[in-house]
């Protein structure tokens, strides 16, 4: 391990760990609002990925759209702002920007699967080391499957970003060789952003951007697939 040079900054492996602590929700949010490229065309998933709309910027210029039929979707609602006719896909008040658009459904549906979104962020339940994604059915009995837009977002977005926990409830990773839930894209991630680390899914393999409150050699004795330094 090479020399702490600034607080709170390690390099290990030449993979930096950027925070003494596991990230929170808020931060999570913050990290993935902050990699989005400026001027894109954005959906945000139901769930960890809502709050990212609470930290882009307007320098940014990203215009957010949300399958049940908005182009130009603002911050969540809060207070006064909150209008029940004007909500997200996962039925939270949202305010609107300048220049909102509203449409029919299936015309927000064209949006997804004509390839017009640059990035979707999505949660998950597994991502496999090869970019498939589960996050619509645990496959249990008792579980309502509801695959909702996912599978169009999964395959229709040029860039899948997906937020999650790196483990589930009894401690196994949920970023796994191969996936053990019912699958909603194959081949379609290429980022996960967990609370211990930034994952770049890359036709060589797993590669790690950074960590947070976790060494590179933490990480890789958490997990069943093998890790590699992101490329300098």
């Amino acid at each position: 391990m090479s020399e702490q040079t600034v607080p709170g900054v390690i390099e290990d492996n030449t993979v930096p760990q950027t925070s003494e602590a596991p990230l929170n929700r808020e931060e999570m949010a913050r990290l993935v609002a902050k990699d989005i490229e400026p001027g894109s065309f954005v959906n945000l998933g139901i769930g960890q990925p809502t709050n990212v709309s609470n930290y882009l910027t307007e320098e940014q210029g990203i215009t957010l759209h949300t399958e049940n039929g908005m182009l130009g979707m603002g911050p969540v609602a809060v207070g006064d702002e909150i209008d029940q006719d004007l909500i997200n896909a996962g039925k939270i008040p949202v305010t609107e920007l300048p220049g909102a658009s509203y449409f029919h459904h299936a015309d927000s549906f064209a949006i997804m699967r004509g390839g017009h979104l640059d990035v979707c962020v999505l949660g998950a339940f597994q991502v496999s080391a090869t970019g498939d994604l589960a996050n619509w059915h645990t496959g249990a009995p008792d579980a309502i499957p509801a695959v909702g837009g996912a599978m169009d977002l999964a395959t229709g977005a040029k860039d899948v970003y997906v937020m999650m926990n790196l483990t589930a409830k009894d401690g196994t990773a949920k970023l796994v060789p191969e996936l053990t839930y019912p699958v909603t894209g194959v081949g379609c991630v290429t980022r996960v952003y967990t609370e211990k680390a930034v994952f770049l899914i890359s036709p060589d393999g797993v590669r790690v951007r950074e960590t947070f409150g976790v060494a590179f050699e933490e990480l890789e004795a958490l997990m069943d697939v093998p890790l590699l330094p992101a490329a300098g």
